[in-house]
């Protein structure tokens, strides 16, 4: 009875699952990208992506489910500690643009909780935003050392409270035909399918970065795996259910937008304030004011602000944690008497400080900015995601080894291999073509370049601050030994 008490139902889990993985945003900058199309490329996405890879998360999950370091256990299971450092590394690296896309952010939501509307930013001049947002990650990294209890209460209420507004954001939009029947579409023949069908251009497939970075993170579940009651039949229900949520709020979420917005016709700021003007439209045709929006607002600030104290902490202890002294220098893990890991910190400062820094060499605008932020992010986060793929086909080329785990997602190896190459490939293509800037070369070629030589250049640079760790600390090695 006891243990019983302490596992997780299948449903609890793809809750658990879904809260990881999905946000309104999601659907507002996809939308922004595609516009209505979108629809059919989440269901494409789905289908050859998203369902294959949270079973394989079910199954590498399953295989190790002892293992608390997750994906980078995985590799060094199933390779090499060098591998394995290599996966911790990128898991942290991939932090650093997420990181810096948080202040601007939280500028955006300030706007829409003392101003109503997102004109704060669209007047402020380049370095103006910059230092604010310099400023906000300032505090935000100083703040991340002391503790963070009430941040970290607040944060979860304001998820919680997001997740809820992304559900009622698609109940409201689709109830309004039926409170309002003269109501008029933004979107023109919706109710045909031609509406939805793609132009499957260069220019299409460069947004497909964005889809695969907008339902990546199942892996992040693995730690709940070994606390679901029958694993190998509930746990795979559970990342199905899971699957079915987030296509259905990225589908019908879609749908409202393209009720609420032109999907044939993308706003200039969408990406930017596509969410706030949502809620604000919502609000007034259901009769309910701005309550909608400053709800939603409040809560994205708080949420915003959390996830950047906390997820400047939370990686570094991950990855340095228990770092290995043959990969990490000893100045690198050094800890303060309370246990900061002061290094780790100012390590993190001045990268993410240079990219909130950069748009100053190239970008004149807030929604620029907003545009190339998302589009980094989208091109560096799925770079861990390969590490998944990675280790689900070395699995596989070990496959005597660990054909009895309790779930399992394919029986023949061969092609468990074939999958697992399948998601890697297609990962690693969407990544690449996402490098191409989302903004038209005739209507602004210094955004344009800037966007494309900092898309190519970012990701090396991060992978290659990750080789030369090892490097310094084979160094340091050495010179402890000609010491001793």
């Amino acid at each position: 009875m006891e243990k019983d008490s302490k596992q997780l139902s299948w449903m609890m889990i793809s809750l658990i699952a879904f809260n990881m993985v999905w946000g309104l945003g999601n659907v507002v900058v996809n939308f922004a990208q595609q516009g209505i199309v979108v629809v059919t490329s989440w269901i494409v996405i789905m289908l050859i992506y998203f369902i294959p890879y949270t079973l394989m998360v079910g199954q590498l999950g399953s295989t190790f489910k002892d293992s608390e370091g997750g994906v980078s256990d995985w590799v060094k299971h199933t390779s090499t500690k060098q591998l394995a450092y290599l996966a911790a590394w990128t898991y942290w690296a991939v932090q650093i643009p997420y990181l810096a896309q948080k202040p601007q952010r939280i500028l955006i939501s300030l706007g829409w909780v003392f101003q109503g509307n997102g004109n704060i930013l669209s007047n402020m001049s380049m370095p103006m935003i910059v230092g604010l947002g310099l400023v906000i990650f300032a505090f935000l990294l100083f703040l991340s050392t002391k503790g963070l209890k009430a941040l970290k209460f607040f944060g979860s209420l304001a998820g919680g409270s997001m997740l809820v507004m992304s559900i009622l954001f698609i109940l409201l939009a689709v109830g309004l035909p039926f409170i309002k029947p003269d109501l008029q579409l933004a979107t023109a023949h919706m109710d045909q399918v031609s509406t939805y069908i793609p132009r499957l251009d260069f220019s299409y497939f460069t947004t497909i970065a964005l889809l695969i970075f907008s339902v990546g993170g199942a892996e992040s579940i693995s730690p709940y795996i070994s606390k679901v009651k029958n694993p190998a039949k509930r746990f795979p229900l559970a990342m199905i259910a899971m699957a079915v949520m987030v296509g259905t709020c990225a589908i019908f979420g879609s749908i409202a937008m393209g009720m609420l917005f032109d999907g044939n016709n993308i706003p200039s700021d969408l990406m930017r304030n596509g969410a706030y003007q949502a809620f604000a439209v919502l609000g007034r045709d259901w009769g309910l004011g701005n309550i909608l929006m400053i709800v939603y607002a409040i809560s994205e600030l708080i949420g915003q602000a959390a996830v950047l104290a906390i997820s400047i902490d939370a990686p570094l202890q991950i990855f340095l944690g228990s770092a290995d002294a043959n990969y990490i220098p000893a100045w690198l893990r050094k800890r303060t008497k309370s246990g900061i890991l002061i290094n780790g910190y100012l390590l993190t400062g001045g990268l993410v400080a240079i990219l909130i820094s950069l748009p100053l060499f190239g970008l004149k605008e807030i929604d620029g900015l907003v545009r190339w932020m998302t589009n980094l992010n989208a091109i560096v986060t799925p770079m861990c995601y390969l590490w998944v793929f990675v280790s689900f086909i070395l699995l596989y080329r070990q496959w005597d080894r660990y054909k009895n785990a309790e779930y399992i997602y394919i029986k023949n190896p061969k092609l468990g291999v074939a999958v697992g190459a399948w998601g890697f490939l297609f990962t690693a293509f969407a990544c690449i073509l996402g490098m191409a800037p989302q903004v038209d070369f005739a209507q602004a070629p210094t955004e344009w370049w800037f966007s494309l030589i900092t898309n190519i250049i970012t990701p090396f640079i991060l992978i290659g601050l990750g080789l030369l760790l090892p490097w310094s600390a084979r160094r340091e090695q050495r010179r402890l030994a000609k010491e001793g």
